[in-house]
């Protein structure tokens, strides 16, 4: 078993691995945003006025969210 020593972690390991974590979370968002779209399409339509607006407010904000997430920034 190999132990990890002080400077066998380089920046480019850590720079990678903090990518990986912003692209899974944006991949996450945008699959959690799909799937409320999906289940809001036409299922309330009787719904009160401000709900669907609601919806829209909701799926703007997680997309604008996994947007900001951008590739190669600490």
């Amino acid at each position: 078993m190999s132990v990890l020593r002080t400077g066998d972690i380089t920046d480019d390991m850590i720079q990678a691995m903090e990518t990986a974590k912003r692209q899974g979370l944006q991949k996450d968002l945008r699959a959690l945003a799909a799937h409320i779209r999906a289940n809001a399409q036409g299922r309330h339509d009787g719904a009160k006025p401000g709900w669907r607006a609601g919806v829209e407010w909701t799926l703007l904000w997680i997309e604008n969210t996994a947007a900001q997430l951008p590739e190669g920034q600490p």
